[in-house]
């Protein structure tokens, strides 16, 4: 992916370009030196940054300027224009940054500007040291931010996960496909962690919280105090309930761990039982078909991912993937799961070596239960994601907030959603008294076919299809009376990026 945002041609920056040159709200792409590059102008304002999301090396060129910010059109990752920095997840390092330099009528890029340099608030001067139970996402962009932001405390990450953090979306993607090697998984070098004297400990599970003496009690008996605490505990996968659900050649996809599992029976097995037709599923269903697979998938709904994104779609991905060789089952359920073989509830016997079940998951509570925390399908939290208890912050597939655009609460399972609270918690936790509102975000990649989603649409009344979804070129609206709840996009990615702003600017009724 790295070559879009790559090209180091066009006009040496450093040499200088004619104002004149430049439209207002232009992107030039050029480069300074050998490095790719872009000039956006707003107003007398001249800005030079990095022309690659440091995220997937997304083209920030083929993005949009909002504000003071260039958002990356693939992922929606938002970079600073005035110092680089990366102001909103799935990026987490910044882009290059030149400070531009006026003469006469052109405009040079000089010296690069350090995002670390900025002057930062001071952190509270109680905060001695901050625990994060979890490391998936929102617990590793937590303590990211708050090395970032300054806070200088001690700093542990609790995660009962045996691998440092990592990128999950792409367990269901590349890397199960065999596109991706696992070195290019963690979402930070081991190095990191030391350099930023993160405490990071791995396979160990918290016990119980004990919020009247501001600790963390871990199964082995130990005990941590803290002075703020975030829980990012995840989400655990729904386990089927079916005979012989419990075999060892029966997996689900959540973790790193499950997904070597997978790969490996994958290399002995030739055919492959996927049961669910939603993201995880079908992602994982494409995968296995790149692996050479023989892909059934067998789901009681009538159109894969509908519930998401309705009809027309469900109907496009499911054309790509049986164009592609994958054979559904769709109005059925398994009834059991032999050695060699499932039984489907129609009756019909399908040969496999191999199942692979992604039917849901639901959000690891135990903790907060436990704590007495306020819980109701998810951690409730505030406009600034601290729970009922003072001091106690949740981010990600637990915490249920109240949607600033509809009043209603919501509990999201999105990996960028996840991040990008964890980067909110960890702002409020130093006292920034920053209210989330980032509307969520998710892409879905089907073999050629990517869809991009923005925003939360639970049920809607009306859908609206602007473009040809066959052609895959087409934005699909969702709406509940006149608010528009969701928009999922193929082939544009600026509408994605625009819907966006429209929701960040929209208040709730």
């Amino acid at each position: 992916m790295g070559e879009h945002g790559q090209d180091a041609s066009g006009p040496d920056f450093s040499l200088g370009v004619a104002v004149a040159e430049v439209a207002e709200g232009a992107i030039l792409r050029g480069r300074v030196g050998e490095e790719a590059a872009m000039l956006i102008r707003r107003g007398d304002d001249c800005h030079f940054v990095g022309a690659a999301c440091t995220h997937y090396q997304g083209p920030l060129a083929d993005g949009l300027v909002v504000g003071e910010t260039i958002r990356c059109p693939w992922h929606h990752a938002c970079f600073s224009l005035r110092d680089g920095r990366a102001l909103r997840a799935p990026a987490l390092d910044p882009i290059p940054c030149w400070r531009a330099e006026r003469r006469g009528e052109h405009v040079f890029a000089a010296e690069r500007i350090d995002p670390d340099a900025r002057v930062r608030p001071p952190p509270p001067p109680a905060l001695g040291r901050v625990v994060i139970v979890g490391g998936g996402p929102a617990g590793l962009a937590a303590a990211r931010t708050l090395r970032d932001e300054g806070f200088s405390g001690a700093l542990t990450i609790v995660s009962a996960d045996a691998d440092a953090p990592y990128d999950r979306p792409n367990l269901s993607k590349d890397y199960l496909a065999g596109a991706a090697p696992e070195d290019w998984l963690p979402l930070r070098p081991s190095a990191f962690y030391e350099e930023r004297r993160i405490e990071l400990r791995l396979a160990t599970r918290a016990a119980a919280l004990d919020l009247a003496q501001s600790s963390v009690l871990l199964e082995t008996g130990e005990r941590l105090r803290y002075d703020a605490l975030l829980l990012a505990t995840g989400a655990r996968p729904v386990r089927l309930q079916a005979p012989g659900a419990d075999r060892p050649h029966v997996h689900c996809l959540r973790s790193l761990a499950d997904c070597r599992a997978i790969i490996a029976a994958a290399k002995a097995s030739p055919s492959a039982l996927v049961i669910g037709a939603s993201f995880i599923g079908l992602e994982a269903a494409a995968a296995l078909r790149e692996r050479g697979l023989e892909v059934h998938v067998v789901a009681p709904d009538t159109t894969p991912m509908q519930k998401t994104f309705g009809d027309a779609l469900g109907r496009a991905a499911r054309a790509v993937h049986e164009a592609h060789g994958v054979v559904f089952h769709l109005g059925e359920t398994v009834a059991s799961i032999g050695e060699r073989e499932a039984v489907l509830s129609g009756g019909a016997t399908i040969a496999t070596d191999l199942v692979v079940v992604g039917v849901g998951v639901r959000p690891a509570l135990e903790l907060a239960e436990q704590a007495g925390l306020a819980t109701d399908r998810g951690v409730l939290v505030d406009e600034y994601l601290q729970t009922s208890a003072p001091g106690v912050f949740a981010a990600g597939d637990i915490a249920r907030w109240r949607d600033h655009r509809t009043g209603e609460r919501i509990r999201i399972e999105h990996f960028v959603t996840a991040e990008r609270q964890g980067e909110t918690a960890a702002r409020n936790i130093l006292g920034r008294r920053e209210a989330f509102e980032a509307p969520p975000f998710f892409w879905s990649r089907h073999f050629d076919l990517v869809i991009s989603y923005v925003g939360h649409a639970p049920a809607w009344e009306r859908v609206e299809i602007d473009g040809d979804v066959a052609q895959r070129d087409c934005a699909v609206s969702y709406f509940s009376g006149d608010r528009k709840l969701a928009v999922a996009t193929i082939g544009r990615d600026l509408d994605s990026l625009r819907a966006e702003v429209e929701f960040e600017q929209s208040s709730g009724a």
